[in-house]
């Protein structure tokens, strides 16, 4: 991950989001900390911890909207895919249009490093979860690569699937 630009890759009200910065990146767990505490208020057991610096620091980029940053997108590369691994936005920040303004500058920027698709998995009937990203024209995947599967793997092990369905979504520039 670049972390040397600062370069805006999309513009909106309230703050430009842009390529995160070494100083963003130890204020990124505690707003997906923050963001996370929403599903606790449905009565669903902790999320896995929040990711570290480091773990942040080796994505294929993050990107940050606000200074301090009130949200992040951050993008890894799984079986030759861009591939969403966490978008979070503070909750006293949500509904501003900040996690739409991330999810279009994760899909733009991916583009530009040659990405033609990205993929993501979810819950599948939390509104915020895969109807958003299905408005933001992400489909359900049915055939999963090898690397997809690992990582669905990997959520039933850490108990994800007993807190309600998971889906892979994949949206493709064409």
């Amino acid at each position: 991950m670049s972390t040397a630009s600062d370069s805006k890759v999309g513009s909106m009200d309230g703050g430009g989001v842009r390529r995160a910065t070494a100083t963003d990146l130890p204020l990124l767990p505690a707003v997906e900390a923050a963001a996370d505490e929403r599903f606790a208020a449905m009565g669903f057991p902790p999320l896995p911890p929040p990711g570290t610096c480091e773990s942040l620091a080796a994505s294929l980029f993050v990107l940050v909207a606000g200074d301090p940053p009130v949200g992040f997108a951050r993008v890894e590369v799984v079986d030759g895919l861009a591939h969403l691994e966490q978008l979070s936005v503070h909750p006293e920040q949500q509904g501003r249009g900040f996690g739409a303004a991330l999810l279009a500058g994760a899909f733009g920027e991916a583009q530009r490093l040659g990405y033609a698709e990205m993929t993501l998995v979810t819950f599948a009937d939390i509104p915020w979860n895969a109807p958003f990203y299905a408005r933001h024209g992400f489909r359900e995947l049915h055939a999963l690569t090898p690397g997809l599967e690992n990582l669905r793997a990997k959520e039933r092990s850490l108990g994800l699937d007993a807190m309600g369905r998971r889906v892979v979504m994949k949206r493709t520039s064409r």
